[in-house]
C-alpha cells in the first residue's frame, strides 16, 4: 500500500523490540513512529485508556467538554486542548472513546472537529475505539484518506484512519487488559499496535475499514441474547423448584455452559465478583446494551439481513431501561425482567 511503503523498516524495528519481551515492559512514546499522542473523550473508559498512555511514558494531550476531568488531567501536568481541532493540530495521533456515532462525527466533521481546518492534516494515524456502527466509521474514514499530510515523514504519505472498539470494560480499562477490535489498513494496525498494547492485552485484526465496529457489535449482541438465555432459564429453573446454584453446576459442566454462567453469572448469592453479587452496580449498564443492540438492529436493517432474537434482545433491554433500569449492569435483566430471586 502506498501510504505505508517506507513504513515497513519501522515496523520491523517494532517487531525486533516486541519480540524481547511479550509483556512490552518500560515501553516509551520515543521507541514509537509516533511523537505526541491526543486523546478526545475522557469519560469512564477514555479517562483510563489515556492514563495508561501516560504511565507508559507517551506525550499525551487531551481534549474533553467536562472541564473538572481536564483539569484532573492538567493537575498531573497532562496538556490539555480546548477543542479537537487543537489537539489535532499538536499531536501525530489521535485517539477517540465516545459515546455514540452522532458524537463522532461531530468530532471529526463538526466546528472545530479534526477536519474543520481543511484538507491538511498533522495527525498520520486517527484511532477511533467508541462503540458505534460500521456505517459512520467507513464513512469517517474514508473523510480521512481524502485528507493530506502536513508533514509527509516515516514513510506516511497520507493520513489512515482506524476503528478499534474495545471490550473489557473499565475495570479492563483500569488494569489495561481491554481488547481491541481493530479494522483498517493492515501496516496501520501494524504500526499501532505499541499504543492498543499500552492500553489492553489482546489486539485483534479485523479487517478493512468498519470491520472492528462490525465486531464489536456482533460481540455485543451474542453476550446480549446469551444473558438473557442464562437468565431465562434460571428464573425458570427456580419456579420450578431448582435453587440457581444447582443449575448453574449443571450447565457449567454440561452443554449450557457459556461466559453468563460460569463468569458472569446474573444470580445474586451464586457468584462473587460479578454485579450481581453488589446489587448489579458497576459493570456493563443497561443502557449501554440496549444502544449497542441498537447499533446491531440499525445495520441488519440496513443490508435486508432478518434477526429475529436481535429484535426481542433490543426490546427487552429498552424495557429494562424504560422501568428505570439503565444504570444497572445488564445481568440484572435477571431480577428487573424475569423477576428473579436472590440465592439464599
Amino acid at each position: 500500500m502506498a501510504t505505508f511503503c517506507s513504513l515497513r523498516s519501522l515496523l520491523g524495528l517494532q517487531k525486533l523490540v516486541c519480540s524481547v519481551s511479550p509483556f512490552y515492559p518500560m515501553r516509551s512514546y520515543s521507541s514509537s513512529p509516533f511523537g505526541r499522542i491526543g486523546f478526545i473523550g475522557l469519560g469512564n473508559m477514555g479517562a483510563r485508556m489515556a492514563d495508561s498512555l501516560i504511565k507508559d511514558g507517551y506525550e499525551v494531550a487531551v481534549h474533553d467538554i467536562n472541564h473538572n476531568i481536564m483539569k484532573m488531567f492538567s493537575d498531573k501536568g497532562v496538556l490539555t486542548e480546548d477543542s479537537p481541532l487543537k489537539v489535532a493540530e499538536t499531536s501525530d495521533v489521535v485517539i477517540t472513546m465516545l459515546p455514540s456515532s452522532n458524537h463522532v462525527l461531530d468530532v471529526y466533521t463538526g466546528k472545530n472537529g479534526f477536519l474543520s481546518g481543511g484538507n491538511l492534516l498533522r495527525p498520520r494515524l486517527f484511532i477511533d475505539s467508541s462503540t458505534i456502527d460500521p456505517q459512520t466509521s467507513r464513512k469517517v474514514s474514508a473523510a480521512v484518506s481524502n485528507c493530506s499530510l502536513i508533514d509527509k515523514r516515516d514513510g506516511w504519505n497520507a493520513p489512515a484512519m482506524l476503528d478499534a472498539p474495545v471490550s473489557g470494560g473499565v475495570l479492563a480499562a483500569e488494569n489495561g487488559t481491554l481488547t481491541f477490535m481493530v479494522g483498517g489498513p493492515e501496516e496501520a494496525y501494524l504500526a499501532a499496535k505499541p499504543l492498543f498494547l499500552s492500553m489492553g492485552k489482546n489486539t485483534i485484526y479485523c479487517g478493512g475499514s468498519g470491520n472492528g465496529a462490525t465486531a464489536k457489535i456482533c460481540n455485543n449482541l451474542a453476550m446480549a441474547i446469551s444473558m438473557l438465555g442464562v437468565s431465562e432459564a434460571f428464573a425458570l429453573g427456580q419456579f420450578l423448584g431448582i435453587e440457581a446454584s444447582t443449575l448453574t453446576k449443571i450447565f457449567n459442566s454440561s452443554s449450557a455452559r457459556c461466559w453468563s454462567s460460569d463468569t458472569y453469572n446474573p444470580v445474586p448469592g451464586v457468584m462473587d465478583g460479578v454485579p450481581s453479587s453488589r446489587n448489579y452496580i458497576g459493570g456493563f449498564a443497561s443502557k449501554l446494551m440496549a444502544k449497542d443492540l441498537n447499533l446491531a438492529a440499525a445495520s441488519a436493517k440496513d443490508i435486508g439481513f432478518k434477526c429475529p432474537l436481535t429484535s426481542q434482545a433490543e426490546k427487552i433491554f429498552t424495557e429494562l431501561c424504560n422501568n428505570g433500569h439503565e444504570a444497572k449492569d445488564f445481568s440484572g435483566v435477571f431480577r428487573y425482567y424475569y423477576s428473579g430471586k436472590d440465592e439464599q
